[in-house]
């Protein structure tokens, strides 16, 4: 018996019913949802699942069992089903940058430069020699197209777990060519399409962390590649209050674990990895009235000098009015300092879309 799903609204009337899409299926719901409903609107639906960290990982990323969940979803939903090995790609693309990040006192976005560099860059390139001219996943995000045929960026249909974050370095060629099927959906009725056709990973739990970085977390897995440089601890008037074993421990904004205690709670408000000393202050000492940007973006047409916007500075934070002068963005209010290396998602606030996006300099 087939079980019919119904229309979301998630197919993309740019291409006709029976056009070949690579779906990057993770061995996830939403991946595993994403090809189904692509399956029932008359694509011609191939899964991929990528192997890209061979190291240790209990994030429920990348294993063995990922990958024989895929390749079982894919059986059920009658499609062919393959995986594609870019371990070393994403070590130089993805790890090594994260490692060099951290010992330089910047805060990298792992999550960000995979989606730029390995699913929307090798995966797009193996497409192309495959033969395949869209490509599918299961993020939380919609890719709507405007009344003159240009895609747009949107946010995903569930607020909880809209992933148009990770997603705002795309450009107009890899948004055209881009299908978001569960962007439409909230998670609960993905589970629901998930439950109804019987899919094994109906009730699999998310994976929330970072795929390389285990339960001994980010500073065990820094220590163990790159050599600790032991400095000082300081307040904002310079006085030493502590010391620490490697700034790679510390990004701009921590609270938790600085090593130092004190009558209130202290922010590290600045780390500087050429004398590697960590600065600690209150939080009041973490607002700026504006942030440096670099590698700025755009999904579609750049957007004109001293735009009003709404800027987003990590995954699931809220979002701050803002205006964009050049490369620098100032804030409505002043926002708490944004560590450097940590993307900024800039969203049009009148209709929502994502615009661009940028990293903050240093």
């Amino acid at each position: 018996m087939t079980t019919v799903l119904p229309d979301t609204g998630a197919a993309d009337a740019r291409k006709p019913a029976g056009a070949p899409v690579l779906v990057m299926m993770s061995g996830g719901v939403d991946s595993s949802v994403a090809a189904a409903l692509l399956v029932e609107q008359g694509y011609a639906v191939t899964g991929v699942t990528l192997k890209l960290w061979g190291g240790e990982s209990d994030s429920g990323c990348c294993s063995v069992s990922d990958v024989e969940d895929a390749r079982r979803v894919a059986a059920q939903l009658g499609i062919d089903h393959y995986v594609f090995n870019f371990s070393d790609e994403f070590d130089a693309r993805v790890v090594d940058p994260y490692v060099d990040a951290y010992a330089n006192g910047r805060t990298p976005n792992p999550c960000v430069e995979c989606n730029r560099t390995v699913k929307f860059g090798r995966v797009l390139g193996r497409a192309d020699q495959l033969g395949f001219e869209l490509v599918a996943t299961g993020h939380h995000a919609r890719v709507v197209r405007d009344a003159t045929g240009c895609h747009e960026l949107h946010r995903g249909a569930d607020p909880a777990k809209d992933q148009s974050y990770v997603l705002a370095m795309l450009g107009p060629a890899e948004l055209a060519r881009t299908l978001l099927p569960v962007g439409e959906l909230t998670k609960a009725e993905v589970r629901e399409h998930a439950a109804r056709l019987g899919l094994r990973t109906a009730a699999k739990p998310e994976s929330m962390d970072v795929c390389f970085i285990t339960k001994g977390g980010r500073k065990g897995f820094l220590d163990a590649r790159t050599p600790a440089r032991p400095g000082s601890v300081v307040d904002t008037e310079g006085e030493v209050v502590g010391t620490h074993d490697g700034v790679a421990g510390f990004t701009v904004g921590q609270r938790r674990g600085v090593g130092v205690a004190a009558g209130e709670r202290r922010y590290v408000t600045d780390v500087d990895a050429t004398t590697a000393t960590v600065t600690l202050g209150r939080r009041a000492d973490l607002l700026r009235a504006e942030v440096d940007l670099e590698q700025l973006t755009w999904t579609g047409a750049p957007v004109p000098g001293d735009a009003a916007l709404v800027a987003q500075v990590r995954a699931h934070g809220a979002g701050a009015e803002a205006v964009l002068h050049g490369e620098v963005l100032r804030w409505a209010e002043p926002q708490p300092r944004v560590a450097p290396g940590q993307l900024v998602a800039l969203y049009d606030p009148v209709d929502g879309r994502v615009v661009g996006s940028a990293v903050v300099a240093a």
